[in-house]
């Protein structure tokens, strides 16, 4: 798995539709890295409140695996990040044009308008291609970075967030992992570690949940495409424990996606074979996927820092030293 971020924050002051400010960006996620696109992955996926946009979605639900990579940015620029995906894998990603190849990539979306000039249409060709030129393994950078830039969560500032688990299942390790693109919810509703942390802090009002989230949950354990639709069903539980009540308006799509059985998406006249893991034995998979979307959310609101966009409109970041202050009262940290 391999994850890369354009980021694009320019200009201050009152909005200039097509001049700024800008913030925003391009979230690039490689299942099998960069050189193994072209090798698909079993997946599955889950809308809980269908306000947003995943493109791709339709025939992962009919064929039960993915393509190619997916991108996440904001709401107005996923249809660039769509087409600059496939120009992309034409360009660097090992197509087979003897195989009259064709694509459907995953793009999918949130609302950064109140910060940045999201009709300005700034996110480009290049700038996708950045973010899959800027995809690597390992740690990777949280907050307001990638297409998560100009998010809001919980009326604090949000954006791109990440969290893993490992997980026994018959004498193997495994490990899955979740990230978010975090722009939703209610400061009342924000609870942490089971604290209502947001009705202690002070409120403002900014009119009803409008936000929406996008969850992509990755994993090596070997899994078929019905089983991939059933964790990722389980990301609605994760933001449900950070206090999501999945609002009329909201954008809630998430996609599972496992990495094993590397040759079991092969072409026509063949017999395929895949190893999975029985149904019965699932339950401590989703329970991963619980607790990592929950952290991966916290951890998107944690390392953020406060932001000024369009119109000189400022989104505050979750005041650490009252977040602690809070927890103690609930005996979640010691003093």
């Amino acid at each position: 798995m391999e994850v890369g971020y354009c980021t694009m924050i320019s200009g201050e002051g009152p909005l200039v539709v097509g001049q700024g400010p800008v913030r925003t960006g391009v979230t690039a996620i490689c299942p099998r890295g960069r050189k193994g696109v072209a090798t698909p992955v079993f997946a599955g996926g889950h809308s809980l409140n269908g306000n947003g946009e995943m493109t791709g979605f339709v025939w992962i639900e009919e064929s039960g695996n993915l393509g190619g990579p997916i991108t996440i940015t904001n709401t107005h620029s996923c249809g660039i990040a769509r087409d600059a995906t496939l120009r992309w894998l034409v360009e660097h990603g090992g197509v087979d044009f003897d195989q009259d190849w064709w694509g459907l990539p995953v793009a999918a979306e949130t609302y950064d308008g109140k910060l940045n000039d999201i009709n300005g249409f700034h996110v480009r060709e290049a700038h996708v291609f950045a973010a899959f030129d800027d995809a690597r393994g390992g740690a990777i950078e949280e907050g307001s970075v990638g297409g998560g830039t100009g998010m809001i969560c919980y009326e604090f500032k949000g954006g791109s967030g990440t969290a893993s688990r490992r997980v026994e299942l018959a004498g193997e390790t495994f490990t899955l992992g979740a990230f978010v693109q975090a722009n939703f919810g209610r400061r009342e509703q924000l609870t942490i570690a089971g604290v209502p942390v947001g009705r202690h802090l002070p409120k403002r009002d900014s009119g009803p949940d409008q936000g929406s989230i996008i969850g992509i949950v990755a994993t090596d354990a070997p899994l078929l495409p019905h089983q991939l639709k059933r964790l990722a069903r389980r990301c609605g539980l994760g933001i449900g424990r950070s206090g999501a009540v999945a609002a009329h308006s909201s954008g809630d799509i998430f996609m599972a996606i496992s990495t094993a059985n590397a040759g079991s998406v092969a072409a026509a006249g063949q017999i395929c074979k895949a190893d999975f893991v029985p149904d019965a034995d699932l339950t401590p998979l989703f329970e991963a996927v619980i607790q990592a979307v929950d952290e991966a959310i916290v951890n998107a609101l944690v390392v953020n820092e406060t932001m000024t966009g369009r119109d000189g409109v400022t989104v505050e970041a979750l005041p650490h030293d009252r977040l602690q202050d809070i927890l103690r009262q609930y005996r979640r940290l010691s003093n």
